[in-house]
């Protein structure tokens, strides 16, 4: 029986308005459908047992998102994976809602005229960009977020296309209340009034934040926190906002007299041992790419938060918004000076130059600690003590002293793996190219519509073949490339003249003429063993030890050893003239490939060239590689509770961010200062919610790959 198909129009009514005209839509459908006729508009589909696991999936994944919408007309609808053509988009620069934009939110809700759709019912919550070559050609991809009162009050007609809206995942998903974000500063001063009400009234969420924030009535619980990281920054900020004594204590220098020390190294080789790259204000992170890149759930209200709070000391409003927020080192120092003013403002004690030396304990339980004068190099250094209720240690990953003074006291530190390898940059030309091909010269050194080329490889490498040590099994071993930084440069993160390691950096807009990442692969406690080292601290000998083979490599005065991609695969040294390269205290042409073990070496080698089949032109004569990487996270772990963030052996000592084994990278290890700040106000009488219920549940960052 032939199927028969008629055109219906749709006219409309619309609730408590009075548009002057209506717009058709039109619908299609059969009145008969056959199985086996060509032109039916529907096929058979297989049913029950009969589905592929790939249809069972995808049902599921249609019942789950079509779960009935109360109200379509209250909250906010998002939309996503909207897509701009580059062309037709203003640009990386533009978080707005262009005309192109408007089209396609037209599209979603078969809206006949874009143009009628008012821009101010829609926010951009993200904007990315995608340059894939599997791409027709490159676009914007945004997620939009849907006011469904103001659109209805700018523009009634859009009432039956709201109400015919139906949720898709991944496309459309309907949100019944606005979300709600905030700075920590907004989160704790909720939390800390619903406390208040709470102690005079039985009315208000006591499951949010349930009893007082009341201090105790003879004087503050005072809390040391140990390094002025993300994480220890956080930390305070929460903990002073709840009302608790903080002193927050910093080996390294503010950012001003940081920035002079790394001035001092880059120009006359001068290494200050508690100021630098890794040590200072800020930490690690300062002297940077600044990416605000996490695993953990960009669209957390954890992640949001941290978000907010950057903006609200200084950081750009996009990065809110951009799919690959950065913030670089020039916006970084201002942010930090910002931070540290309104913590002083809150009563807390900033105390730079001052390294921890010892905790004191008592009981097993930390009463305070030891501290000296970082920047008094001689042996007759005073120290002094200080009592403390609780002491939150926020080291970061290169404190290798705190880490042998904890297991002096027996704190349970277990070794963790990391990644090693080297630094590879090519020209940020050559990959501009690489990655955009004919839309290169649209990135303009950052002043461009699209954003400076990066890149993010991982490949699995089967060491089947590669000669392994005699207690090894072949195995898969990850390798990828970690911390992109382009139009950036190699910076040096030794902390110690006698040792050599890099990490890479970059300004906000990324206009250096050079991209470079490090390329690494993981190394675990059988790479270990298999030189000879055990114990909770032999990654950390595991990184010494190369990285006092690459400073005998460069020849010492902290010249950097470098070979050619191209060199390095044929493992052979060409001559002593290398490409350029952006690292300012020097280069040396070595034999890279005698560095590291040849099973390292091997895999190293491997994931360059199945690096190349996914970016064809990454091994070039032009690509330098630079040793040695090896702080890519902490090599060790210190246990603690995962409800209470105390340590498991030592009470009263809170272990946090990356140095304890818990974040890799800016985000994450704020994320991890605040729930630890939220958790020890908890322990000390000044907050008596639940902290997923404001926070939501905490998520592990695990091994770095940000």
């Amino acid at each position: 029986m032939a199927s028969i198909k008629i055109l219906v129009p749709s006219h409309f009514s619309f609730l408590n308005s009075n548009p002057k005209f209506t717009l058709p839509k039109i619908k299609s459908f059969s009145l008969y459908s056959n199985p086996f006729c060509i032109t039916c508009s529907k096929r058979v589909k297989r049913r029950g047992k009969l589905r592929y696991p790939s249809e069972k999936k995808k049902l599921k994944q249609q019942q789950e998102a079509q779960v009935d919408v109360e109200n379509k007309f209250e909250g906010i609808w998002r939309l996503s994976k909207l897509s701009v053509s580059v062309h037709k988009d203003p640009g990386k620069d533009f978080f707005g809602v262009s005309d192109a934009l408007l089209q396609e939110i037209a599209k979603v809700l078969e809206f006949p005229v874009a143009s009628m759709l008012p821009q101010d019912a829609f926010t951009v919550v993200r904007k990315s960009f995608d340059a894939r070559k599997l791409q027709k050609e490159p676009k914007f991809v945004y997620t939009v977020d849907v006011d469904v009162h103001k659109l209805l009050n700018l523009e009634p007609r859009t009432w039956e296309f709201i109400s015919e809206l139906e949720p898709k995942v991944g496309l459309i998903e309907h949100l019944p209340n606005e979300r709600t974000s905030g700075d920590i500063m907004s989160i704790v001063h909720a939390c800390r009034k619903l406390g208040q009400d709470a102690t005079t009234s039985e009315r208000g969420d006591r499951n949010l934040c349930n009893g007082s924030h009341m201090y105790p009535s003879h004087r503050k619980p005072k809390v040391a926190v140990v390094g002025s990281g993300p994480a220890g920054l956080f930390a305070s900020l929460v903990l002073a906002e709840f009302g608790a004594d903080v002193t927050l204590m910093e080996r390294g220098e503010a950012v001003e007299k940081r920035g002079r020390d790394i001035g001092a190294l880059v120009v006359r080789r001068i290494l200050q041992e508690e100021s630098n790259f890794c040590f200072g204000e800020g930490g690690a992170g300062t002297w940077s790419d600044g990416k605000l890149v996490t695993r953990i759930g960009r669209n957390s209200g954890s992640v949001l938060a941290v978000l907010e709070t950057l903006v609200h000391f200084g950081a750009p409003q996009k990065i809110l918004v951009d799919g690959k927020p950065h913030l670089g080192t020039d916006k970084l120092v201002p942010l930090l000076q910002n931070f540290r003013r309104y913590l002083e403002e809150l009563g807390v004690a900033i105390m730079f130059g001052t390294r921890v030396d010892d905790l004191l304990i008592k009981d097993k339980h930390v009463v305070g600690v030891k501290v000296s004068d970082s920047r008094d190099n001689s042996s007759h250094s005073m120290s002094q003590q200080f009592g403390y209720d609780a002491v939150v240690l926020a080291v970061g990953h290169s404190a290798r002293d705190t880490y042998q003074m904890l297991l002096s006291h027996g704190v349970s530190l277990v070794e963790k793996d990391f990644a090693v390898g080297l630094r590879v940059e090519h020209p940020q030309e050559l990959i501009n190219s690489i990655q955009y091909s004919g839309l290169a010269n649209e990135v303009q050194s950052g002043r461009g519509k699209v954003p400076v080329a990066d890149y993010k490889v991982v490949e699995y490498v089967n060491t089947d073949g590669i000669a392994l040590p005699s207690n090894f099994a072949p195995r898969n071993r990850s390798c990828y490339s970690f911390c992109m930084c382009p139009g950036g440069q190699v910076v040096l993160t030794s902390t110690d003249p006698s040792e050599l390691c890099i990490n890479g950096m970059s300004f906000s807009r990324r206009s250096s003429k050079w991209a470079n990442a490090a390329l690494v692969v993981t190394v675990s406690s059988k790479d270990f063993a298999a030189l000879d080292l055990h114990g909770p601290l032999a990654g950390v000998e595991f990184q010494r030890m190369f990285e006092r083979r690459a400073a005998a490599m460069g020849g010492g005065n902290f010249v950097v050893p470098v070979q050619t991609v191209t060199d390095f695969l044929d493992a052979k040294l060409s001559g002593t003239s290398v490409p350029s390269s952006s690292y300012r205290l020097g280069v040396k042409a070595a034999n890279l490939h005698e560095l590291f073990a040849s099973h390292i070496t091997s895999s190293l080698q491997q994931s360059l060239l199945k690096f190349d089949k996914e970016l064809p032109g990454f091994i070039s004569s032009n690509a330098l590689l630079h040793g040695v990487e090896t702080r890519t996270s902490s090599p060790v772990q210190i246990s603690r509770s995962a409800d209470t963030y105390e340590c498991t052996s030592l009470r009263g000592l809170y272990p946090i961010g990356e140095g304890a084994g818990y974040a890799g990278g800016i985000v994450s290890a704020a994320v991890d200062g605040m729930y630890s700040g939220f958790a020890l106000a908890k322990s000390l009488g000044l907050f008596h919610g639940s902290i997923e219920s404001v926070l939501g549940k905490a998520q592990s960052a695990g091994v770095a790959k940000y």
